[in-house]
């Protein structure tokens, strides 16, 4: 067979046309040029999370609410005896609840990465890997206060890309801290858990 013309001999006087071997690509080369996402439903609003600002996906336990907050804060998650704020990402966005909206029972709560911040969601619905062409930039004047930092093609509706670390401000992560820093106090009290 001569590689350059891809013909191999066959019988006497004939050709036979052959596919040269092109080797398989490798997941590397596969996923490479695509980036994974959590789709999320938030009030309605198709949006998206960056899979590696995500470290898990918890049914809506009961929460720790604490009298003093408010606002998107809706409570603290009791994560092996840390606490950790959940923030009502709905809220946070400033987005009206849509009527039929889930009950407690479908709804998510999106721990962050470092697990420091968790978001409630109406519905944690996939994770997508998408081609890095289906991703488009987003102009400063449609970000939602910088959120917002990408938008994915999606069949013929597009899923807004939220930047984890542009959704609390600074001065929001301040007094989340603090929130947080006074459950932990509090928990601390009742000293460690019997077994």
């Amino acid at each position: 067979m001569s590689a350059r013309t891809g013909v191999r001999k066959g019988l006497p006087g004939r050709a036979t046309t052959v596919t040269p071997l092109i080797p398989r690509p490798s997941l590397d080369q596969i996923l490479s040029g695509t980036t994974a996402f959590l789709l999320l439903d938030v009030a309605g609003v198709p949006c998206a999370l960056a899979r590696t600002s995500v470290r898990e996906v918890l049914p809506l336990p009961d929460l720790h609410a604490p009298p003093a907050a408010g606002g998107p804060l809706v409570g603290f998650l009791n994560l092996g005896g840390v606490p950790v704020p959940v923030v009502d990402l709905a809220r946070l966005l400033g987005l009206p609840a849509r009527e039929g909206a889930e009950t407690d029972d479908d709804r998510h709560i999106v721990l962050d990465a470092e697990a420091t911040t968790a978001f409630l969601v109406d519905r944690a619905e996939d994770l997508v890997v998408v081609p890095d062409a289906a991703i488009r930039p987003v102009s400063e004047a449609r970000t939602l206060n910088g959120c917002v930092a990408a938008e994915i093609v999606r069949g013929d509706g597009l899923v807004h890309v939220l930047d984890r670390a542009r959704l609390l401000t600074v001065e929001e992560r301040q007094r989340l801290d603090g929130f947080t820093r006074a459950a932990a106090e509090r928990l601390a009290a009742f000293g460690p858990c019997p077994a």
